[in-house]
């Protein structure tokens, strides 16, 4: 009975997992996982449904089942000099996640309190405006303002040469434009610790997903052809996750606790189709590395680099600068030889 009782569970599991890749053949799925059949594997679809954790659309061979929405809720509150983050996520955003995981959660109201504090701070909107959906695998929070744009913001204050620019000294991370009261670490910090990260604001976006055992993220950028006003920030991660918000700041915080190690997705320097090949890129792209003690560089999507990019890199400020460690991620076996030719070290 104890075994039934425990192949019923890990049979649910599998569906929830793994519905939202086969809306409409998880049925098919499950029986042929299991060794069970279809009208056995449909009366466990019929119990998720109703238990609420499941909905469906169409009949029969039409039918596809999705995970139900157990909260989505959405509001918006004004920006005034009295706000507190810490009052939005106790008051708003904390009622909807009861009986989350205590990491989760600790991940939630960090990556949540760090937000809202940006938007208070630096915005300069208005207003702000969050959604909170859950369901039986999944948290997602948004979080939208209708300010200056946090590209455009870097950019102005930083004098950097166009929002690209500012997209990937932000992905560095210890970049702010209130140096005496902020650090500049919560959306690098924010970003690591979600299973998924999305930022749009103006014309382009930025989103990057947890790598399971791995240093690197998966990072893209992207120009957008609509132009969204603001800055909206997309945070989900999954109710079972197990890391927590402590082993995300110690892979990058040294001994003391400062934040020391980065790690910089290269792909951001690529504007359209243009190749890695200039030192000016290089320069670019080494802004403010004299800020950490580690900085590991991603080449996920990278598939040949310059000469003239390579040695300003790995021989030029490797030289000018001994004591910061860099080391390199994700490489082909061509960017391997002219990385190795200048001295550069891989993970």
């Amino acid at each position: 009975m104890q075994q039934k009782r425990h192949d019923k569970v890990i049979i649910k599991d599998f569906i929830l997992r793994e519905v939202e890749e086969h809306p409409s053949d998880i049925a098919t799925l499950t029986a042929s996982n299991f060794g069970v059949s279809r009208v056995t594997a449909n009366r466990y679809l019929d119990k998720l449904v109703q238990q609420g954790l499941l909905e469906t659309t169409g009949k029969t061979k039409a039918c596809r089942y999705t995970l139900r929405d157990l909260v989505q809720e959405k509001f918006s509150f004004p920006i005034t000099k009295d706000t507190e983050e810490y009052q939005v996520w106790q008051q708003k955003i904390r009622p909807l996640l009861n009986g989350v995981k205590e990491n989760v959660l600790d991940i939630c109201l960090y990556g949540v309190t760090e937000l809202v504090n940006n938007v208070i701070d630096h915005s300069d909107s208005k207003d702000c405006q969050i959604t909170v959906s859950r369901n039986a695998r999944r948290i997602e929070i948004g979080i939208k303002d209708s300010g200056v744009g946090i590209f455009e913001k870097i950019r102005k204050e930083c004098n950097l040469d166009d929002p690209h620019q500012a997209l990937l000294e932000l992905s560095k991370g210890k970049l702010t434009t209130d140096p005496k009261d902020h650090t500049g670490e919560g959306i690098f910090f924010t970003s690591k610790m979600f299973d998924k990260f999305f930022l749009a604001s103006g014309k382009l976006s930025y989103s990057c997903a947890r790598r399971v055992g791995a240093d690197g993220l998966l990072v893209s950028n992207e120009s957008e052809e609509k132009n969204v006003l603001g800055t909206t920030i997309v945070l989900n991660i999954g109710v079972d996750a197990t890391h927590t918000s402590k082993e995300v700041f110690d892979q990058y915080t040294d001994d003391e606790y400062r934040f020391s190690r980065t790690v910089v997705a290269v792909r951001l320097m690529q504007y359209g189709e243009e190749q890695l090949i200039s030192r000016s890129q290089a320069k670019r792209l080494l802004a403010r590395f004299e800020n950490f003690a580690e900085v590991v560089l991603d080449f996920d999507g990278i598939q040949e680099i310059g000469r003239a990019f390579t040695d300003e890199i790995f021989r030029v400020f490797q030289n000018a600068h001994p004591k910061i460690k860099i080391t390199v991620i994700n490489t082909t076996p061509e960017i391997d030889k002219i990385i190795q030719s200048m001295g550069g070290q891989q993970l």
